[in-house]
């Protein structure tokens, strides 16, 4: 077994530490890369159980940061999970899955599989917790209506208390079971010296049981003779209650995110070299191996038909539900759906190297990431939590001077009604919603404040080949400018093309795809960004495909056609001109952009008289061409010198300077690699209408988190004030308490639909 560090003693069983710890099926949830220094960084997703607010996340993220090797930590309380980055030599998995549990809360490995057995756990726990509140609630409801509708003097002493036992013993369970998540979540925070959401509420249960208990007991001693039995159970089921009803909606979120990129199939139909099929882990797939598909199973990898003729649903990566047409040599993609015919496929990409698994990469990590709204938030929670309890005690001294039977349940209520629960949700379950729903629409996002940017963007730089212009439509005409007898048009052809396919380019994508097989095997291969690739031949001779070079006699074009240059020896071959097809819909997103406030601005290393002529026909005035990277970057930095916030939408590798550089940015879905990594978000849909409904959304989302902000804040500065004035019993509190939270929560998820 392949392990990835010493072992280490811990107390999990022997055997799911090496499930854990196995490296290749670590791959399932941990991705891995290669710092200085030979370093090797794994960053491990995982699903956290048992999390109720911000505060959980901080006390996590102190807890993981601890463990040795451990480099970072994202913790998102309202994704419900972790992002660890950790060091291969120095730490494994089930030592981080220690720490969370060692901090009292559970883990498992970021996986479908595993995320659905810990949402089944979590569900039936909150379930059992929530009857066992409600019904022992109605119980001592039952026991307490005896002193509400009888009149002074007509309940005997002896029957009071009895009655008062009764409500005792029934709130028992309450509070050892129902009312656990809240003490143990409080003596969480509290042993790690930080003071969370939790706090206020349980000390209000523990006070209101203490109190209750001493009045049950000696009616005449210390505490009196009132009991708040009743308001204290039925308090916790209504906080019990909203905490479900929030857990339902989130795990319902989290079932369609999963529909959406749970589809890798766990075993794959590898042939093996006899002609027999065997069933392997699809993590124990290699590049060159033949896989069996059926009919309604899903590509294990990318990769290329090697026989038969399919149709396959590539929704997830296109955003288009019409099924596409596969035939032998056609790409494939891990995670599409083969519809039509029993098929096989070589494998040519598999983990972390297929498009499907960067896609879900890009949502976990969108889950992960804390808004700078919630950054701020978590700075004044702590102040403001103490200013409760601060409150809580100044109230019960004014109440024991006024009506001191009063004093502890004013208390109780000011502690339960403060809880600022729905203050911290406010802004990262907005944000949440609006990222899941943009990532069905086809825009990933990497950094969730890329919601924000969308939102506020104000110029909008847009690249030209390959954003605009669609390379799959194009055709490559070719005009030989030597005519050396050695090279006939297919074999200048099948040069273009060989070279080309080491070319991440839109233009060169072109030339790839031609029918003609190229076989030429290339040496010291080097491409500069915006201006071609070239590489050495076996017989020693340098081809170069791109820009012309200074010097080179070329061939009159009227600036109406893209074109590429294909030379040897420093001498002109050939020139291909591609009469580029605009984007279906970006004339449309384009202009509603613009009509929307965006000022449009079009950036290409194409000819200044190819950039106006699609100027013209987008409608667009400002257009900038024959733009090197440090040109369009120094374009970038001009507009933002002015503080006007920048917006970037690119695909090439001479694209991601700009991409990095800009406020935000957005690379496409058939983009460079280098180009995808530097962008805040990618398109996987290729379709320029869906950043029009992104930013749509994205504004939908800052209204939302005004509503929510001013709901949290105005139900705080309306219930404080009945709290105060002895107006508002605990149970009232209570429902107050769980309804806010819960209203900013399904406020949120309007964003989904």
């Amino acid at each position: 077994m392949n392990t990835l560090a010493k072992p280490q003693p811990i107390s999990m069983p022997e055997g799911q530490v090496a499930v854990l710890d196995d490296e290749v099926e670590a791959a399932r949830f941990t991705r891995w890369t290669s710092v200085a220094n030979g370093r090797r960084l794994g960053e491990s997703s995982l699903r956290i159980g048992g999390m109720h607010c911000a505060a959980c996340a901080s006390t996590l993220e102190h807890a993981l940061q601890s463990v040795p090797g451990v480099t970072a930590v994202r913790v998102s309380a309202a994704g419900q999970c972790a992002t660890v980055s950790w060091d291969v030599g120095l730490t494994r998995p089930s030592a981080l899955v220690q720490a969370i549990e060692q901090a009292g809360y559970s883990a498992t490995p970021d996986t479908v599989a595993g995320a659905r057995a810990m949402r089944l756990k979590e569900s039936r726990d909150a379930l059992w917790r929530l009857f066992v509140a409600s019904f022992c609630a109605m119980q001592v409801m039952m026991l307490a209506t005896p002193s509400y509708v009888s009149a002074a003097g007509q309940l005997a002493p002896d029957l009071k208390q009895l009655l008062d036992w009764g409500s005792w013993l029934l709130t028992l369970p309450v509070m050892i079971f129902a009312a656990a998540p809240f003490l143990t979540g409080a003596w969480r925070s509290m042993r790690h010296g930080r003071i969370g959401m939790d706090v206020p509420a349980a000390l209000g249960m523990l006070v209101a049981f203490i109190a209750s208990s001493g009045a049950t007991f000696d009616p005449g001693g210390l505490f009196g003779h009132e009991v708040y039995f009743d308001s204290l159970t039925m308090f916790i089921s209504f906080l019990l209650g909203g905490r479900y009803l929030e857990m339902r909606a989130r795990h319902h979120a989290e079932r369609s995110l999963e529909d959406t990129v749970g589809r890798l199939p766990e075993v794959a139909l590898r042939e093996n070299p006899d002609g027999s099929v065997a069933a392997i882990s699809v993590l124990r797939l290699q590049r060159g191996d033949i896989v069996r598909v059926p009919v309604g199973g899903a590509f294990c990898a990318d990769g290329a038909l090697t026989q038969g003729q399919t149709s396959a649903d590539e929704s997830l990566l296109t955003g288009e539900s019409a099924p596409v047409q596969k035939a032998v040599g056609d790409v494939v993609v891990a995670g599409s759906l083969n519809l039509g015919a029993p098929v096989a496929m070589r494998v040519e990409h598999v983990g972390a190297d297929t498009r499907y698994e960067a896609i879900v990469a890009m949502m976990r990590d969108a889950r992960t990431q804390r808004p700078l709204a919630t950054n701020e938030g978590d700075r004044w929670a702590a102040p403001f939590l103490w200013a409760i309890l601060v409150l809580a005690a100044l109230a019960a001294a004014a109440w024991s001077v006024i009506d001191p039977s009063r004093a502890v349940w004013v208390a109780v209520s000011v502690l339960i009604v403060t809880c600022p629960c729905a203050l911290s949700l406010a802004a990262p379950s907005a944000m949440l919603s609006a990222a899941m729903a943009m990532a069905k629409q086809g825009l990933l996002l990497r950094r969730v404040e890329a919601i924000e940017g969308l939102a506020r963007m104000q110029v909008l730089f847009i690249d030209k080949t390959g954003t605009l212009t669609e390379a799959r439509r194009q055709r490559a005409t070719m005009i030989r400018t030597g005519h050396d007898g050695r090279w006939t048009d297919d074999a200048v052809r099948r040069q273009a093309a060989s070279l080309a396919a080491w070319s991440t380019h839109p233009l060169a994508q072109v030339l790839a795809q031609e029918p003609a097989q190229a076989t030429t095997t290339w040496h010291g291969l080097f491409e500069t960004p915006g201006q071609g690739i070239e590489g050495c031949a076996g017989d020693g001779s340098i081809w170069r495909l791109g820009r012309a070079s200074p010097g080179l006699p070329v061939a009159a074009n009227d600036g109406a056609e893209a074109e590429t240059w294909l030379s040897r020896n420093g001498q002109p071959v050939a020139c291909f001109r591609f009469t580029e097809t605009v984007r279906v819909g970006a004339v449309e997103a384009v202009r509603a952009l613009e009509q929307d406030g965006v000022r449009v601005i079009l950036l290409s290393g194409d000819s200044l008289d190819r950039v106006n002529q699609m100027g013209r026909l987008l409608g667009l005035l400002d257009g900038q061409g024959g733009m090197a990277p440090q040109d369009k970057l120094a374009a970038v930095k001009v507009a933002q010198a002015r503080g006007e916030h920048v917006a970037m939408l690119g695909d090439g590798i001479n694209d991601a300077p700009v991409l990095a550089q800009a406020d935000t940015s957005i690379a496409m879905g058939e983009g460079a690699q280098i180009a995808r990594a530097q962008a805040d978000g990618v398109l996987v849909t290729n379709d320029l209408q869906d950043v029009v409904r992104a930013r749509a959304l994205a504004k939908r989302t800052l209204r939302v988190m005004r509503q929510n902000v001013i709901w949290a804040a105005s139900y705080n500065a309306a219930c404080v004030p009945l709290a105060l004035l002895g107006w508002l019993p605990p149970w009232a509190a209570g429902l107050g308490m769980a309804t806010s939270s819960l209203l900013v929560v399904l406020n949120s998820l309007r964003l989904s639909r």
